[in-house]
């Protein structure tokens, strides 16, 4: 069974735009709600790669509107190993956060790989993870309420500074090889779909 080339090309087009520069850590948010939201906002603004500390996680269907399909997910037990994770690749870890010396999404340094932590939706982000980190990062606002739910505050950051990244990179920059890694994925669970669907309509009939 082949996928038509117009579906093809269009994930590979997807791919050539996906920024590999640019990551998503959650650090304990626990509602699947809140989760899935920021996966979505991953997806929409093109960050490939999401890491998740979490015992356990399912994205919540009407929120992802199945976004997981289409990110790189990582998934970890504890903070630590994650932040290490992308230190070791190269990445500057910014954790959002209130502190003081906080960068806005406009002025944090993106001439280096950037890793965003987002904390949970109570607590923020820990102790721990604010020692680990390179700096941090937060939303300027104006009004008395002074906090935003963790999903908007991560798709308020997530626009600004990938748009910062496409400006400065021209584009996309994925990897190559990451980029045909993921289609063959893609190619492979297409057709396993695809097949399933099949096979479940003959025994239908």
């Amino acid at each position: 069974m082949s996928i038509r080339e117009e579906r093809q090309a269009r994930v590979r087009q997807m791919l050539a735009g996906r920024l590999g520069s640019v990551v998503v850590i959650l650090e304990a948010v626990h509602r699947r709600h809140n989760v899935s939201a920021i996966m979505r906002s991953c997806e929409c603004f093109g960050v490939h790669e999401v890491h998740l500390v979490t015992d356990g996680f399912k994205p919540s269907k009407g929120t992802a509107r199945g976004s997981e399909r289409w990110l790189d997910i990582h998934r970890y037990t504890e903070t630590a190993p994650a932040i290490q994770a992308v230190k070791d690749r190269g990445f500057r870890v910014y954790v959002a956060d209130l502190m003081e010396g906080a960068f806005s999404p406009d002025s944090v340094p993106i001439d280096e790989p950037i890793a965003i932590l987002m904390g949970a939706e109570l607590t923020g982000v820990s102790d721990e993870a604010r020692a680990l980190a390179d700096g941090a990062i937060c939303v300027p606002m104006h009004g008395l309420t002074e906090s935003l739910n963790v999903s908007v505050a991560a798709a308020c950051i997530l626009q600004r500074v990938t748009a910062r990244r496409r400006i400065e990179s021209g584009g996309g920059d994925l990897a190559p090889q990451r980029q045909e890694d993921f289609f063959a994925q893609w190619y492979e669970w297409e057709v396993e779909l695809r097949q399933g669907m099949i096979a479940r309509s003959r025994e239908e009939r």
